[in-house]
């Protein structure tokens, strides 16, 4: 199954907010002095999270992120709630998790945390949820622990190299061409 559609993950509209000239605040302010939820501008989340501006709104087109709001000139404005499924993303994208899969457990994350408008969990539901969250900790962990044999082989591969280039007869300093007599 290829990429997710267009905000497949989010039903929400974008509420436009007006930041007084679509100058948000500088992302050192503590939200409560930005006034709200703290909106900051893309620019401000891609430094935070060290993601590219493009990143951002290519995870916002398909639908992982989308704004929380826009100003009255149409910049996209974001929550630290945003920033924080951001940083989900980003730590999961390098264990190899698909878009698909990081919509899923976003999903999973914003169900048990109440953060949709579906109502209540019932137990059935909750468990259901844990178990597949629990998956995505398995999951997690086996990759992290196949990064970490690659590493260590990467690692090994290096200090061979290194041990290789220390074996390496030097060339003598009489004779410039590195032989080592009469031949």
């Amino acid at each position: 199954m290829g990429p997710p559609s267009s905000r497949p993950f989010s039903s929400e509209a974008t509420p436009i907010v007006d930041t007084m000239g679509d100058t948000a605040a500088p992302s050192s302010t503590p939200p409560a002095a930005r006034g709200g939820e703290g909106h900051m501008h893309i620019g401000q989340v891609a430094e935070r999270t060290g993601l590219s501006l493009r990143t951002i709104r290519h995870y916002e087109e398909v639908g992982l992120v989308p704004a929380s709001a826009r100003s009255r000139g149409g910049f996209r404005l974001y929550t630290d709630a945003d920033v924080a499924r951001l940083m989900v993303i980003r730590r999961m994208k390098p264990l190899g998790f698909t878009l698909e899969q990081m919509g899923e457990l976003l999903a999973v994350t914003d169900r048990l945390e109440g953060r949709t408008p579906a109502g209540p969990l019932s137990e059935a539901e909750r468990r259901a949820l844990l178990d597949r969250l629990e998956g995505f900790e398995r999951a997690a962990r086996e990759r992290c622990e196949s990064l970490r044999t690659q590493l260590r082989w990467a690692e090994e591969f290096a200090a061979d190299l290194q041990r290789r280039g220390r074996q390496a007869a030097p060339a003598s300093p009489s004779d410039p061409s590195g032989s080592a007599g009469p031949g």
